[in-house]
């Protein structure tokens, strides 16, 4: 069985968010344990399976993804390594588009003329909240403001400045503690850096301890909440956020009403062989 690693929303290896994509020949996936055990057992963020549709009229593939310790509802960047993956393999459409049942509905992706690749996934509008009282005790920094996802299941939690998101230093069992089993970090950037080339309007960082991951680095899911929320703060549908963890990550997104795309590159870094069946 072939397994690739890829990096997606990344321009060059070692950068990115890693996810491992396993393709399946056959019409369904195998018992849930032995996807989990081996999404333990490469210890990424995210482990993407997919299996080929063949009697559907609304998807492609199927597409589910796993943290080392739990399945998730939604993957922005495994969503995107899979179709990467797909594009290498000559397996998207004569438009370069593929369409995913996945457990947060049908999310289709293509893969454009420049060699990029956009997703188009539900927006996630976010709904202003108190902050969380022990939010400055865990982060070290007063968030200005916080807001609810929804069915994403994220607390945003904006901060002063980027300065601030990049210094942020929180223990993650002091994270899992709070209300959300995913906080997501953000601030503007600079006055005039998204003028800049290479520039961005917002940065954010994304820590989800409760899901077996301290920080994520780069969270395509949470740029669903982050689009419209910096959207309406800049007056712009489309919008280049920076996730500032350690690896660093580009996502571009554009703002569609009850839709967001969310546009990035991939890069393969590892193509191996799965010595053991699942």
């Amino acid at each position: 069985m072939r397994l690739r690693t890829v990096d997606a929303f990344a321009v060059r290896p070692f950068t990115g968010n890693p996810a491992a994509v396993v393709l399946l020949d056959a019409a369904a996936f195998p018992d849930d344990p032995r996807l989990q055990a081996l999404a333990a057992e490469l210890n990424l963020s995210e482990t993407a399976y997919a299996h080929p549709l063949t009697d559907a009229d609304d998807a492609d593939w199927a597409l589910r993804w796993f943290t080392p310790t739990t399945e998730v509802d939604m993957c922005g960047h495994a969503t995107l390594a899979a179709a990467h993956v797909l594009g290498d393999d000559g397996l998207l459409d004569e438009g370069g588009r593929v369409r995913f049942r996945t457990r947060s509905g049908v999310l289709g992706a293509s893969r454009d003329a420049d060699g990029s690749l956009t997703l188009d996934f539900p927006t996630a509008a976010p709904v202003p909240v108190p902050v969380p009282d022990s939010a400055r005790e865990v982060f070290g920094a007063a968030p200005l403001a916080a807001w609810d996802t929804g069915p994403l299941q994220m607390l945003v939690l904006e901060f002063a400045d980027e300065r601030t998101v990049r210094d942020l230093a929180p223990d993650p069992a002091a994270v899992a503690a709070l209300p959300a089993s995913t906080v997501v970090v953000t601030a503007a950037a600079p006055a005039g850096s998204g003028n800049r080339e290479p520039g961005h309007d917002f940065v954010s960082r994304v820590f989800a301890p409760a899901q077996g991951l301290p920080e994520d680095p780069v969270t395509g899911s949470a740029h669903t909440a982050l689009a419209p929320l910096w959207s309406q703060r800049l007056g712009r549908a489309t919008l280049t956020g920076l996730q500032v963890s350690r690896r660093t990550g580009e996502v571009r997104t554009t703002l569609r009403g009850e839709r967001t795309l969310l546009t990035g590159r991939a890069v393969t870094v590892l193509d191996a062989e799965l010595l053991t069946g699942l």
